[in-house]
């Protein structure tokens, strides 16, 4: 459950999608008797997962996670093997689309990715950059590997997402009429979405990776990890559909529309104090008795009615719509992406059947 549930009756609702993977044995009919199953094909206990046959590494994932994961956080073996799984699931649906990138002829000019890789680093002087990619024990080259990865799947899913959502000025109207008391702010409220990330099983899971943190540890593993990608650049919306574990809010990216302050108020101090007046596009982390919430402030509203006319109405809806639209149309096709793919996650197969203990980093490369 959610630490509080702000959304507002009569919210409109979309339907959650969940990844399912099934592999089919098949058999033929003239065979006197069933052939005995072959056993699966023998692979290094550094290969973690298999992509349509493309390996991903240990090493792929320890250079991934060093890469989200603050340096300064030590987190115990149980978080940090949590930690990874994410991080590999995530390289499983990064490689697909890369194949899809490949498959569509998409790459990134090096002027495009050195643009990038400037701005990345702009905040960090030579030597302060230099210096954190030591703490990571990373190479500039991992980092721009990585980035490049980034930008390639962000071009395939706004040529196969992106670019199908259209939101005409009818559907805005049809909103506005049909959530007209949204727009009637008796009262000074805040836009807010929200991750929620609980420390125990969720009977109800609605996100698009099935991800669920079923300890503190694992809680507490997810919040930092989750917060080290938004500082990455990553959408709020994006990380919610897949992460967040509340089931009312992840299929919609953590929407909670309009939230009065006098209800805000009510909310526990963490919380409260996470929205009061904080500027919008402001993410912050509240945290009680093992929960997690990563509230996004998306904007801060005074009393008052509002119509279409007004200044930012239409476009907020035309945000909403399209958001939501994307969202659904993303979900879908990453659902279809993964469950043609032939997928084999060597990783949670060996912690689940119990003849993996949780890995500790591999010695420092000296990079």
């Amino acid at each position: 459950m959610p630490l509080l549930t702000l959304a507002r009756p009569g919210t409109v609702r979309q339907p959650a999608l969940a990844a399912v993977l099934a592999t089919a044995w098949l058999s033929t009919a003239c065979q006197s008797a069933p052939p005995k199953p072959q056993a699966p094909a023998a692979v290094s206990p550094d290969t973690w997962a298999v992509v349509n046959g493309r390996n991903i590494s240990r090493d792929d994932v320890e250079k991934a996670f060093r890469r989200v994961q603050d340096p300064g956080d030590v987190p115990a073996e149980e978080e940090a093997l949590a930690a990874k799984l994410n991080v590999l699931n995530d390289l499983i649906v990064q490689d697909l689309l890369l194949e899809k990138a490949r498959t569509l002829k998409i790459e990134i000019p090096a002027t495009e990715l050195d643009a990038a890789y400037a701005k990345r680093k702009e905040n960090l002087s030579d030597e302060a950059y230099q210096q954190e990619l030591k703490r990571r024990n990373l190479a500039a080259e991992d980092m721009r590997d990585g980035l490049r990865r980034e930008l390639l799947v962000q071009k395939v899913l706004e040529k196969e997402v992106t670019s199908k959502v259209a939101v005409s000025d009818q559907m805005v109207t049809d909103f506005f009429n049909a959530n007209r008391a949204q727009f009637n702010l008796p009262e000074e409220a805040y836009h807010l979405a929200q991750i929620v990330i609980t420390p125990v099983r969720e009977e109800r899971l609605a996100n698009g990776t099935g991800d669920d943190a079923a300890t503190p540890e694992a809680a507490a593993a997810k919040a930092r990890m989750l917060m080290e990608k938004l500082k990455g650049g990553a959408s709020f919306r994006d990380l919610a559909v897949s992460y967040s574990e509340d089931p009312e809010t992840a299929p919609r990216g953590g929407d909670l529309g309009l939230v009065p302050v006098s209800r805000l108020k009510q909310a526990p101090p963490t919380l409260r104090n996470a929205v009061l007046n904080k500027e919008p596009g402001t993410a912050s982390l509240a945290s009680v008795n093992g929960a997690h919430t990563l509230v996004l402030v998306v904007a801060h509203e005074q009393a008052g009615q509002r119509d279409l006319s007004t200044p930012g109405v239409r476009d907020r809806i035309t945000e909403t719509l399209r958001g939501r639209r994307e969202q659904l149309l993303r979900m879908a096709y990453l659902t279809a992406l993964r469950s043609d793919a032939t997928v084999a996650n060597y990783l949670a197969r060996r912690v689940a059947d119990g003849s993996l203990t949780p890995p500790s980093a591999p010695p420092a490369t000296g990079k």
